[in-house]
């Protein structure tokens, strides 16, 4: 190949790639994050914290759901059990996925955001309450002894879990009894509510 043609072929090369890089440029900065974004749903609660995705122990994801439910939820009613637009939550979803910076009252609504929070937590590779303590967890609710008894082991038991899911089961059951608080108008109990979460929380 003469130098002339190959002085063609490299100049042609590097038009392709400047066009190339111009496209990338040109991407929203959500799309461009895709690729270098660590994920957020379906990964330890553990990973989570070394990629700086918590906030004082809680996945970040988790604790602006509870802030907005908090501020515009307490009052609605068949929270958590009346479902959202599955359209939405994998909206959402993909939002955080991407990095972006997610606002509830804007981009979801009361429903969508519950529906987000179940969602993540049955994706937690091994749940809140690790299978490991499961057995126990089952045993010591089957256990005859009095109340006071159950209640002493059931705190030496969740001392146990990793920290991470304790933090992490301590604010949301401290969130959920707030919840249930505003029963007479959500229609949410903590009977109904531990029905919801229960399989969320023991995978």
């Amino acid at each position: 190949m003469g130098a002339g043609a190959l002085a063609v072929r490299q100049s042609k090369s590097a038009v392709r790639l400047k066009e190339d890089m111009k496209k990338i440029a040109a991407l929203p900065l959500s799309k461009q994050k895709d690729v270098t974004c660590p994920k957020v749903f379906g990964v330890s609660l553990l990973e989570l914290q070394q990629q700086g995705l918590s906030k004082n122990g809680i996945p970040i994801v988790v604790w602006n759901i509870v802030e907005y439910l908090s501020q515009h939820g307490m009052s609605q009613e068949g929270l958590f059990r009346v479902n959202g637009s599955m359209k939405m939550v994998e909206q959402l979803r993909l939002q955080y996925e991407r990095g972006e910076e997610v606002e509830l009252v804007k981009d979801g609504d009361v429903y969508s955001a519950a529906s987000l929070l179940k969602l993540f937590l049955r994706e937690l590779p091994d749940g809140i309450i690790t299978s490991a303590l499961h057995p126990r967890f089952i045993q010591l609710y089957q256990d005859t002894r009095n109340d006071m008894q159950k209640e002493s082991k059931l705190k030496e038991l969740l001392k146990e879990l990793p920290d991470a899911n304790y933090c992490l089961l301590k604010y949301l059951c401290r969130f959920l009894t707030k919840v249930a608080e505003h029963h007479i108008e959500n229609k949410m109990n903590l009977c109904n509510l531990a029905t919801v979460f229960g399989p969320n929380c023991f995978q």
